[in-house]
């Protein structure tokens, strides 16, 4: 818990550097560009489309027509732009995480190693392609358990619970693995994700829960189709500051455990160079004494 609150303020403090505001520029233009380009293309069609869809639900055309008895909107007023936020939302987390963890991580964990552990050895444990690799993997994971859960978001407590804990899960996958790419082996890496496991979780799913909060944004954005423009820039910026606190955590956290690892292994018993165990150990010659030397 020491190492997780030490990483966790040292990372607070690190996000107001401004290599790192400068760094998340990137990231940013390119999520909010792919959100509001692709917002201006399909919106209109994919609210018609989920609309239609639910228009054929006798149970949701029976909600449509109690809403507009109510005065509350109608389906394609409420109902269907909530829908295409809610389907929505996974992609543009998906997309803010992978463009910060390939665009931003590399260099947050440099600027990391540079300025608070500059004698930790670089031994290039992962190439590049085996980041993307592994990131790519696990995001396919996570899509398949979203999926697989999504009839569990009717139950409310769930639909609170079950998309943090996804993105929390990916967020530890794709942020500790890029944390120590550089500068652990291949070994080491698998000995420190082992050995902190349930810590490096604890730190993502904490990511998942802050990144639940740019939600009450997209449903305001179904609602307030006039502020599209700016609630959705608005949103992607709050994932990729997220994103890029959780970056700077699981480096502070990772790169300690890794030295930490190190400095324990470099403390242990050192085995004597050509030591043989079964050898018999032959004692030092004896030297005379001064009257056995005198003795004729």
């Amino acid at each position: 818990m020491r190492l997780v609150l030490d990483a966790f303020w040292r990372a607070a403090a690190y996000c107001l550097h401004p290599r790192v505001i400068a760094l998340s520029l990137l990231p940013l233009a390119l999520t909010v560009a792919l959100a509001v380009g692709a917002g201006w293309l399909w919106w209109d069609a994919a609210i018609d489309g989920v609309f239609r869809f639910l228009e054929d639900q006798a149970l949701f055309a029976r909600v449509g027509a109690w809403m507009q008895g109510l005065g509350l909107g109608n389906l394609r007023t409420v109902v269907a732009p909530l829908a295409v936020v809610l389907l929505a939302t996974p992609v543009i987390v998906v997309v803010s995480l992978l463009a910060v963890g390939l665009l931003m991580a590399p260099a947050i964990v440099a600027l990391v190693a540079q300025r608070r552990f500059p004698a930790l050895e670089r031994r290039e444990g992962a190439s590049v392609l085996a980041s993307v690799a592994w990131s790519l993997a696990s995001t396919l994971v996570a899509l398949v358990a979203l999926v697989l859960t999504l009839p569990l978001w009717l139950v409310p407590p769930m639909a609170l619970l079950l998309p943090p804990l996804i993105w929390g899960w990916l967020t530890y996958r794709v942020m500790a693995f890029d944390a120590l790419a550089a500068h652990a082996s291949r070994e080491e890496r698998r000995a420190v994700l082992r050995r902190h496991r349930l810590p490096l979780l604890a730190i993502g799913i904490t990511s998942g829960l802050l990144g639940a909060a740019p939600s009450l944004l997209w449903a305001s954005v179904a609602l307030f189709a006039v502020a599209f423009v700016i609630l959705v820039p608005l949103a992607v910026w709050i994932y990729t500051l997220v994103f890029a606190f959780s970056s700077l955590w699981f480096a502070h956290y990772a790169l300690a455990a890794l030295e930490s690892l190190r400095r324990e292994r470099s403390d242990g018993p050192m085995a004597t160079p050509n030591a043989s165990p079964s050898a018999p150990v032959m004692p030092p010659p004896r030297l005379a004494s001064r009257d056995e030397q005198h003795t004729p």
